[in-house]
């Protein structure tokens, strides 16, 4: 504790610094041109071009009047190169950088001597000063409450854990889009119910001042997306937000995200045909096999199941 709170002071002595150097360390905007990834993938148009790229600064390597640093964005990173020839006076600034800090930077993209695309460095801007240290970053952030509970935390440390979120996305959007293209509608049904149903559950009770009544929060779907199918709406779906007021562990949160989907003129057998294709496009999408490969605890290994094989 002692140790973050040193730090906690000394990055706070960099702040004041550079305020007295008439630098905002906070500005509003910074006008990037690419991502990190662009700049390596597309690296044989852009060298020896202006560029601007912005991200989080991992690492520091000073040499004398050089200084190499890393910085990280959503794509992964890129290497910077600082110098008192490119940078003149502003070179001051690099020495009050800290592992954490946001930096805008314009320059020409090189590689260097080992091969490294890098960015020589002309301009540089404070984007926002850290005041706390990251997590140790190589051995990443173990433990499992400030995981979970400290999800910023868990995203710097974890590639992993970044990983996950992006990939959920894309699922998201790939249930959607297999679902659109066979005539389903998205739809949106109240979340605040005065009588909830459609799941056996114990629900959050509200109360909702202007109409003076008890409220609930939503268990389920079920039942306004079977009265859009009254109302002639003929294949609705839902992906959102239900509540379940009962226990919690590892596999089960009060707060969780659901789909329900209905169609009208069928029977289970379509539904679990429209499930079933839904699995083999998902695993051929982001697995690329029907088999795949998961892990049930932390100690009885790696199991592996074949979805949908003849």
């Amino acid at each position: 504790m002692d140790e973050t709170l040193d730090q906690v002071k000394f990055r706070k002595e960099h702040l004041d610094e550079l305020k007295k150097k008439g630098i905002n360390p906070y500005p509003y905007k910074f006008e990037r041109t690419h991502t990190s990834e662009q700049l390596k993938d597309n690296f044989d148009e852009l060298e020896n071009k202006e560029v601007s790229a912005a991200g989080r600064v991992m690492r520091v390597r000073s040499h004398g009047k050089s200084t190499f640093l890393d910085i990280q964005d959503v794509s992964g990173s890129v290497q910077l190169y600082l110098s008192k020839d490119s940078l003149s006076d502003d070179y001051n600034t690099v020495g009050l950088l800290d592992i954490g800090d946001f930096i805008g930077i314009k320059g020409k993209l090189m590689k260097t001597r080992t091969g490294e695309v890098t960015i020589l460095v002309e301009e540089l801007t404070v984007l926002a000063k850290a005041l706390h240290p990251l997590p140790e970053k190589w051995h990443g952030l173990s433990d499992r409450e400030d995981r979970y509970r400290k999800r910023y935390l868990d995203l710097i440390a974890n590639e992993e854990s970044a990983k996950v979120f992006r990939t959920r996305t894309l699922i998201i959007q790939e249930i959607r889009n297999f679902l659109n293209e066979r005539g389903f509608v998205e739809v949106e049904t109240p979340i605040l119910q005065p009588q909830y149903g459609g799941g056996f559950a114990k629900p959050f009770k509200t109360y909702q001042e202007s109409l003076k009544k008890d409220l609930f929060l939503r268990i389920a779907y079920e039942l306004y997306l079977k009265r859009l199918i009254v109302g002639g709406m003929e294949r609705v779906y839902e992906i959102g937000k239900d509540f379940r007021n009962e226990g919690v562990d590892r596999s089960h949160n009060p707060e969780f995200t659901m789909m329900e989907l209905y169609q009208a003129y069928t029977d289970y057998y379509d539904m679990m045909e429209i499930v079933e294709s839904l699995f083999e496009r998902l695993l051929e999408r982001f697995v690329g096999s029907k088999e795949l490969e998961y892990q049930i605890g932390e100690s009885t290994g790696v199991k592996s199941v074949c979805l949908l094989c003849e």
